[in-house]
């Protein structure tokens, strides 16, 4: 439904997670029965999330920890692991920079050029643990590094960039040829970020195994500030996943919908699978663990760009450790924590056996669903009036 923002102007309405919420299920079920599996392509992993490609939440040692707990943690190969032989040191001067001066300095490191030879060794770091192993790069690089990481033996390649498309117009290089590039390789290459129909019916006839949606609403993302481009996570997701079950029926490939960014709590998480999502990509809820290499500081992939840096340095602090940010027990009351278990309570709480089913969850407009009766919450800055 769309509504005029002016004359002869319209404009349809978009939503976030803040503005809906889930009905619960006429049938609820034991939450330690549903199944929270999902799939990639043939690939099975036992809890559906993923850690962003983001310097300052997965370095090898990260993605060890968070493949033996059953989820995939994806290796920056445009950051600082591919350009410097010992990267904590590099991290740990990004962490203490002063805060105007951490994009620049950001900037400054990410100027030495990539160590081929890196790629290769920091898979074959993550492959010696016996783990599943995700690298990403931008479309640019894809060529130069895919047939590096295949080889280094990594089981899924990831091409990301703010937004990507299949049709790409350039004068100036030749664009990457999607469709080409996923049949060469023998992995899974999953692409992103899109947040349309359109776009991302696109990628998937291109032969990607999963989609990346989600453009602009990272915690350290500016996109949305410095371009004014993006559409909020519930509708894009919701759209992306429409896109994904059309391709279904007509081509019995599924295409896994991965909802990346944006994600604070628990709740959101949920809202997410709700709205069609098959696993979710996140970066600063697992920046808080004991494990993160940034020390609670993280920034996203484009505040390094040389002229228009599309994002920020932020603090979100230590909580816990990785296991206990993913199955607790929780020390906090915001929902931050045991996300794993949020999620299967979720599932339990609206009767959803499944991913699948929770899918299918009524979603309802619901504006007033975070400060409905939180007045003493609000006012004492506590639980969901933080």
């Amino acid at each position: 439904m769309a509504f005029f923002i002016g004359r002869d102007r319209e404009s349809r309405r978009a939503y976030g997670f803040n503005e809906v919420a889930l009905v619960p299920g006429d049938v609820t079920m034991n939450p330690d029965e549903v199944d929270i599996s999902w799939k990639l392509g043939k690939l099975k992993f036992e809890i559906p999330f993923l850690a962003a490609a983001m310097d300052g939440v997965v370095d090898t040692k990260f993605a060890v920890k968070m493949g033996r707990l059953g989820g995939l943690a994806v290796l920056n190969l445009d950051g600082i692991q591919a350009r410097y032989d010992n990267p904590k040191e590099v991290l740990l001067k990004v962490a203490s920079a002063p805060k105007g001066k951490a994009t620049q300095m950001v900037q400054e490191f990410y100027k030495k050029p990539i160590k081929m030879k890196l790629i290769a060794k920091r898979i074959r770091e993550m492959k010696k643990h016996n783990i599943r192993t995700a690298v990403s790069t931008i479309p640019q690089n894809a060529l130069k590094y895919g047939k590096i990481a295949q080889d280094a033996g990594c089981d899924i390649f990831v091409i990301q960039s703010t937004v990507t498309t299949v049709k790409h117009i350039s004068t100036k290089y030749d664009a990457l040829d999607f469709r080409k590039f996923c049949s060469s390789m023998k992995i899974p290459v999953i692409i992103g970020n899109c947040v349309t129909y359109k776009a991302a019916l696109d990628l998937m006839e291109a032969g990607a195994a999963g989609l990346l949606v989600g453009v602009g609403p990272g915690a350290a993302c500016t996109t949305r500030g410095v371009l004014g481009i993006g559409v909020p996570q519930v509708t894009a997701t919701v759209d992306c996943a429409a896109a994904r079950d059309y391709y279904y029926k007509k081509s019995k490939k599924y295409v896994s919908i991965i909802t990346d960014g944006g994600m604070d709590t628990g709740g959101d998480i949920c809202k997410a699978f709700a709205s069609g999502a098959d696993a979710v990509m996140i970066g600063s809820a697992f920046a808080k663990s004991k494990e993160a290499p940034g020390k609670g500081y993280h920034w996203g992939m484009a505040t390094p760009h040389w002229n228009l840096p599309r994002g920020t340095r932020i603090y979100v602090g230590t909580s816990g450790t990785l296991e206990e940010l993913l199955y607790g027990p929780a020390t906090t009351d915001d929902g931050t924590q045991n996300l794993v278990g949020a999620l299967r309570t979720s599932m339990g709480s609206v009767g959803a056996r499944d991913i699948k089913q929770m899918q299918l969850t009524e979603l309802i407009i619901a504006p007033a669903i975070k400060s409905e009766g939180k007045i003493f919450q609000k006012a004492q800055r506590i639980g969901m009036g933080k």
